[in-house]
């Protein structure tokens, strides 16, 4: 023991000797570096020319986005000097680089992790353990029943993609024990603010809790609801009246509260580019200015009355520069209607878009995710809700909540990003993108505007139409794969199990729900109650009518029943909805074809591989088809390659294949395909027969009359391919 201490005294007295040196050396010898010649653009680009391989530079080297903006493989200072942000600081001007002088320093942006659970109670304690866990923001998702106001009682599907809200007791429930004068409540109500915010102050005061406590987000977004569902139970202009009811009771009882939210997933849902995204959002929020400012409120009032939620995409950068572009436009529309500072300032929650998550491969969700969130954060945000990596299949549980959260946590305290304050402000590439997606934006609203506004604009069916060609053109490129999907149109995994589900039981949630809701409403004073809601039609929907009878024991379909005005339901305005889609919907439903039939029928399409000579000569061609072929579940049955076409064609009768596809090299597919492309619709006369590549124009017309049905290459159209394999199988009609 004695030689060990002995060795390793003597090994720290040699490193203190090694660092009292270091610190000794204090100058460093010059390096001259005058034999370095700094290159030019030109030669860059000679060099990048020379990679590319007779590739054209121009189509290789920019990448052209569907909002119409073209990225540069190069960004130079000289080209972006006059745009620098040179006398702008963040927190001042027009806010592009964000709204707080101190960015994140002293108050991170907010963790609200969305809580879904059916079961009031139950998404109670699920609000409380985010919180133990490092969420911020109490963020409650409410069932689709409860935003359209309909009693869980009546509801088909109480619990579908939320919780379920009926009763007082259900608001208190859900309420029970949260630190609301601490953390912010995030609730969105669909068309009206005011029976759920009724609900949540009435059981606040019931629990002698101070309303002014109250802060965050208990909104609407009338127009979100009539883009997403064609037509409102009333018409704008009486839900204009209920939003002003609601802002007016928060600015006088809940200043922190805002109960407006555009929300601009239901642009975003449908495949809008970013420009539109933003664009159309805007057009929403300005209505809303117009319908307050109408009803007597002030513009400062009306402003701080709006809240944002964005959808993060998929682009990185775009994102970024939405964030940053939308700010000073906001900011301009406020000023425009005679807003002061604060009131220009914009509050920005966010969540990744829906539209770009999977259900196969979802794991890839989480980088998905993390990715949005990142460019989120450096794009200025002031909240963020990270949903589970499996949202577009089930609710999600303990593990894909926990991923999720940390996410976040992790960024905010392992990472850095909390510092620098925009972390973007002077990057070449992000401030002239930046202009470029705020000059399109701008041109954008005032395009909608010059049509009378949003709802003239969606009357029309302009953005409606507008949407559609951005994700036919998305569809379209996702066909030929010149937008990949990891995991649906490109690199399926072949060993992956699909997620269960975990379906809900809805007739099992509609029996638990009426239960507790006949047990409370036989509790209630009934005369006192009718008489409550009777006062809300007489005070025309005053937001302490309704927050009285909703003390008195309405539930809330009987709140909105008494807000309700039969003319106005009349009225309500009638639109072409945005439908909801994901960009991976369509190779997601041809390949959950092919699996339920192989499940049924014990049977697949079958692919054989008719690659020719040694393996160097076929393997690359090969690779790619098996990849191509597979991302419909098909079965492709390869080989080590064979000498002749005889063996080849031997091989693929033996097999039974409903296709085949010859790989190997063009040049010596003048040789092989005339003479192997006959034998094998001779001994396969049912079979598809394919050519790995595209046949140079002067052969193609030898290789279509050998028999060569179509091509497996890159500008194939892979969805078209796999489903007519699948047409000719008998999985579809």
């Amino acid at each position: 023991m004695s030689e060990e201490k002995s060795g390793q005294a003597t090994e720290e007295l040699d490193l203190q000797a090694i660092l009292k040196k270091a610190e000794q050396q204090t100058t460093f010898p010059d390096v001259p570096l005058d034999e370095f010649e700094p290159p030019t653009y030109d030669e860059w680009k000679k060099a990048c020319i020379a990679l590319l391989k007779g590739a054209p530079f121009e189509k290789k080297m920019y990448t052209k986005t569907y909002e119409g903006i073209t990225f540069s493989p190069m960004y130079f200072r000289a080209d972006t000097e006059p745009i620098l942000p040179k006398k702008s600081f963040p927190g001042l001007d027009d806010f592009m680089r964000g709204a707080k002088p101190n960015g994140y320093i002293e108050s991170p942006w907010g963790i609200a992790q969305s809580c879904d659970e059916t079961m009031p109670k139950e998404n109670n304690e699920l609000l409380k353990h985010e919180i133990d866990r490092g969420s911020t923001i109490y963020n409650v998702r409410l069932d689709r029943a409860t935003l359209s106001c309909v009693d869980a009682g009546d509801a088909d599907k109480p619990g579908d993609d939320g919780c379920s809200i009926t009763t007082l007791q259900d608001v208190h429930d859900l309420l029970d024990g949260l630190k609301l004068d601490k953390y912010p409540l995030y609730i969105y109500a669909g068309a009206s603010a005011v029976p759920v915010l009724a609900m949540v102050v009435a059981a606040l005061k019931s629990s002698g809790k101070d309303t002014k406590d109250l802060k965050g987000i208990i909104a609407a977004n009338p127009i979100g609801e009539l883009v997403a569902n064609g037509k409102n139970s009333q018409s704008l202009d009486k839900l204009y009246d209920e939003a002003y009811e609601a802002a007016k009771w928060a600015i006088k009882n809940a200043p922190e509260l805002k109960t407006m939210f555009v929300k601009s997933d239901v642009f975003s849902n449908g495949g809008a580019n970013d420009v539109q995204e933003i664009a159309y959002s805007l057009a929403v929020a300005t209505d809303y200015l117009r319908a307050m400012l109408e009803r007597g409120m002030t513009i400062d009032e009306a402003a701080g009355q709006v809240a944002f939620e964005f959808s993060m995409g998929a682009n990185f950068f775009m994102q970024i520069a939405k964030l940053r572009a939308v700010r000073p436009i906001w900011a301009q529309i406020v000023e425009a209607f005679g807003g002061n500072s604060e009131s220009r300032k914009m509050y920005i929650h966010a969540r990744p878009a829906r539209f770009f998550k999977t259900v196969y491969d979802p794991y890839v969700n989480m980088l998905r995710n993390t990715s949005e969130i990142f460019s989120g954060v450096v794009g200025g945000l002031d909240s963020f809700e990270n949903p589970p990596f499996d949202e577009v299949i089930r609710k999600g549980d303990e593990f894909s909540r926990r991923i999720a959260r940390n996410v976040q946590i992790m960024l905010q305290e392992e990472f850095g990003l909390l510092q620098p304050i925009d972390p973007a402000g002077g990057s070449w590439a992000v401030e002239t993108l930046t202009k470029q997606v705020k000059e399109k934006i701008w041109a954008e609203f005032q395009t909608v505007e010059g049509k009378g506004g949003i709802l003239a604009a969606l009357k029309e069916g302009y953005p409606q139409e507008q949407i559609g060609a951005i994700l036919a053109d998305r569809f379209k490129k996702l066909e030929l794969r010149r937008d990949r999907i990891v995991g649906s149109n490109m690199y399926p995994n072949m060993t992956e199990v699909r997620l269960d589900p975990r379906p809900e039981d809805f007739a099992e949630n509609k029996k638990l729900r009426s239960s507790e809701i006949t047990a409370y409403i036989d509790d209630v004073d009934s005369k006192f109650r009718d008489e409550a809601l009777a006062k809300i039609k007489d005070s025309k929907g005053s937001m302490e009518r309704v927050i009285e009878a909703a003390q008195a024991g309405a539930t809330i379909a009987q709140l909105r029943s008494a807000l309700t005005c039969p003319k106005c339901a009349e009225a309500a305005e009638e639109i072409t909805s945005i439908a909801i889609h994901r960009w991976s919907e369509r190779y997601e439903a041809m390949r959950m074809v092919t699996e339920e039939y192989k499940e049924k029928h014990n049977d697949n399409v079958r692919i054989f591989l008719a690659n020719m000579g040694p393996i160097p000569q076929h393997k690359a061609r090969a690779d790619f088809t098996t990849g191509f072929l597979q991302v419909g579940a098909f079965e492709v049955l390869g080989n080590n390659g064979f000498k002749t076409e005889e063996e080849a064609a031997a091989a693929a009768k033996e097999s039974g294949a409903d296709a085949v596809v010859i790989c190997s090299t063009d040049a010596t597919y003048p040789d092989i395909v005339p003479k192997l492309a006959p034998m094998l619709h001779e001994v396969l006369p049912n079979a598809t027969v394919f050519l790995a590549g595209e046949a140079p124009a002067d052969l193609k017309e030898t290789y279509n009359n050998a028999g060569i049905d179509q091509y497996i290459s890159v500008r194939a159209n892979c969805y078209e391919i796999l489903q007519a394999l699948q047409k000719k199988k008998g999985m579809i009609e």
